[in-house]
């Protein structure tokens, strides 16, 4: 098994789906997981320290197995099968382990909230994982520094393009009822 972490959660602009982009600790491989919204809200949430009113489903799934008296050993994304990832949770119930089958999503939400570690088979990850192209981490830097720059107030230089173009527009007769 190969130990990875959640390197990202990142939003597809074509349709509602989500990924999470798992990364290999030992390694250069990464493994894109398609998921769904709530999942990546989900993990997001955790991820991020974010309080929220009532617990998610998730968080109940924490406190069921606790109160049961198991504890969540780890999560290993298991399997590929036609495109569609598998995954286990692994309990250990007084001593004895258990494995649970499950979603990769929800076993990676249910693994940041734990604390405990994700793993993925090499057979896995030998078929589906991706070594990005050299040049590719300045890309995703540079992108980065883009966002950051774009989240923070436009400046006068920024703002003065604009200007000229308002400044520019013939708006003469705009609005006359005569014609």
């Amino acid at each position: 098994m190969i130990e990875v972490s959640i390197d990202s959660v990142r939003v597809s602009l074509m349709s509602q789906h989500r990924i999470v982009v798992l990364k290999e600790i030992d390694g250069d491989r990464y493994l894109p997981i398609w998921i769904g919204p709530f999942e990546a809200d989900a993990i997001t949430i955790e991820l991020q320290g974010v309080e929220v009113a009532r617990p998610l489903t998730h968080d109940l799934l924490k406190r069921m197995i606790e109160t049961l008296g198991a504890r969540v050993s780890h999560v290993v994304v298991n399997d590929l099968q036609n495109d569609t990832y598998y995954a286990r949770i692994i309990l250990d119930v007084d001593g004895e382990e258990i494995e649970v089958d499950s979603r990769p999503s929800d076993a990676i939400a249910l693994a940041v909230r734990t604390k405990v570690p994700v793993f993925v088979a090499e057979e896995v990850m030998d078929r589906a994982g991706i070594v990005p192209e050299e040049g590719i981490e300045e890309v995703s830097e540079t992108a980065e520094h883009m966002e950051q720059e774009y989240e923070d107030e436009p400046s006068e230089e920024d703002l003065e393009v604009f200007r000229d173009f308002v400044e520019g527009l013939d708006l003469e007769g705009l609005g006359d009822d005569d014609e």
